[in-house]
């Protein structure tokens, strides 16, 4: 019996992993393993680049959510140059963030993620992909997916600049305005999209909520953690994406913390691990504990379902709805169930598009002065933070008089994630492995319990100095023989 299980590669994310299975004797699991076997290093790279140079070099480090990064380090700048945007700009920012949200949400939950919900768990795994999908919801509704898929992309690279890597961000402000006459093609878009986002939601409800063995799975201990939360809160502790404090709940719903961007480094600390290139942050004052959740473990989570643990609702009508109605369905609050961010990222859809139709209904939002120019005297440091669609994304610059950056410090969701995603991993797999034993469809569930936070490990790469580049030389039996470092 072999003494290990290896997925190599894992699929349907952004980046690179695999997970090392680790089995004892009897073939039951010891231990499973989330590698991130990438780096990147973007946080060395950038120092010495000019300040302004930053939402375009950021914005690169991952092609599915750029638009993160680039808004994440326009607001930094915003503050390293002490300017704040007039009104106009911050709506078209959040219209066009609003935009991207939908667009990324609805690209895990109908291509990545959906086809484990929608085709099923142990389906082929040649039907498991956007066409298992279509054949599963039908051409129609497949087409539906695709043409709003491909309208948001063309308004964002109208608004943008560019989907890929947009343009618009600029330090007190954005680069391009929204003409009055173009705000009832956008409307029409965004009311469009409110519709989408209904479908998506009777969706989930027809497809999983009605499948007794899907809930089952869901409500699982398989999949169950109890961390903390972490989402940005509106002044009514509602979710909001693009700005606002940050909120910590913790595993029994209580707050535990409510602070500005700035004052992240009071509350987070990052612990390394030798066998990944991802870094674990932690709640600094409770600590690191290891692997295990609970209150006494500073492991917290980001992504969509921690965003709503750690609100007290949506501020929008629907949306709103829709959060109620799951934690009524689930009957916790906060709840722990790792798979239910496939239904927060259903609801999230439908915030996204409703915040869509507010700001597109919003006049002020063709107003012409869309930039306040900064003097070009950068302070110390700047700090900026948004509700990436995989959780919460802090950006941090230091900065000379001149604008020239001396450091950077970039926390990203999949890192804030990363401790809880390797707990889920170590369970699902401990709980479905028996007998070293483990079909096709006992690995894609292993699988699962990443898909569930959507990961982007390109952005997650952090653990630049703490981990040499290193070469495992292991023997016929598994057996390492040599190890050598660089």
């Amino acid at each position: 019996m072999s003494r290990k299980i290896t997925i190599d590669p894992i699929t349907r994310l952004e980046g690179h992993g695999k997970i090392e299975i680790i089995l004892k004797d009897d073939g039951s699991v010891d231990r499973a393993y989330f590698v991130n076997p990438e780096l990147r290093g973007f946080e060395k790279f950038c120092v010495g680049r000019l300040a302004e140079d930053m939402p375009q070099i950021t914005e690169r480090i991952c092609g599915v959510c750029p638009t993160s990064h680039h808004t994440a380090s326009t607001k930094t700048l915003d503050d390293l140059f002490g300017v704040e945007p007039p009104p106009a700009a911050k709506k078209i920012r959040e219209l066009i963030y609003s935009l991207f949200m939908l667009e990324d949400h609805a690209l895990h939950f109908y291509i990545l993620g959906g086809p484990d919900f929608i085709v099923g768990p142990r389906a082929p795994r040649a039907e498991r992909n956007v066409v298992g999908v279509i054949n599963k919801v039908g051409v129609e509704v497949g087409k539906k997916i695709i043409v709003m898929r491909k309208e948001w992309r063309n308004l964002m690279t109208h608004l943008g600049g560019k989907v890929i890597h947009p343009v618009f961000g600029l330090p007190g402000g954005v680069a391009k305005g929204i003409k009055e006459e173009e705000r009832e093609g956008i409307v029409k878009l965004a009311e469009k999209s409110v519709e989408f986002a209904r479908f998506t939601l009777d969706t989930f409800r027809d497809i999983v909520l009605k499948n007794k063995e899907y809930v089952e799975l869901i409500t699982s201990d398989a999949y169950r953690h109890k961390t903390y939360y972490m989402g940005l809160v509106d002044k009514n502790n509602h979710v909001n994406f693009y700005d606002g404090l940050v909120r910590v709940v913790s595993p029994d719903g209580r707050e535990y913390a409510k602070f500005h961007c700035s004052r992240y480094m009071n509350y987070i600390a990052e612990h390394v691990e030798p066998w990944t290139y991802m870094r674990f942050p932690y709640l600094k004052a409770v600590g690191w504990a290891g692997f295990v959740d609970g209150a006494e473990s500073g492991i917290y989570s980001v992504a969509p379902l921690a965003r709503l643990n750690a609100a007290d609702g949506m501020a929008t009508p629907e949306a709103n709805e829709a959060y109620r109605e799951m934690y009524e369905f689930l009957g916790e609050k906060p709840t722990h169930y790792s798979l239910a961010n496939h239904w927060a990222r259903a609801i999230e859809i439908m915030y996204a598009a409703e915040r869509f139709l507010e700001l597109a209904s919003d006049e002020e939002i063709t107003d012409n002065h869309i930039r306040n120019i900064p003097d070009g005297i950068a302070k110390e440091q700047g700090f900026g933070v948004v509700e990436a669609p995989r959780g919460t994304l802090f950006h941090h610059y230091w900065s000379d008089e001149r604008g020239v950056l001396t450091k950077v410090n970039l926390i990203v969701a999949t890192q804030q994630n990363a401790a809880r995603i390797a707990m889920d991993i170590d369970r699902v797999a401990k709980a479905l492995i028996k007998r070293g034993k483990a079909d096709d469809g006992i690995l894609n569930m292993i699988e699962m319990a990443f898909r569930a936070y959507d990961p982007c490990h390109a952005c997650a790469t952090h653990a630049i100095r703490e981990i040499p580049f290193k070469v495992t030389v292991r023997d016929p039996d598994g057996e390492v023989v040599r190890v050598i470092k660089i």
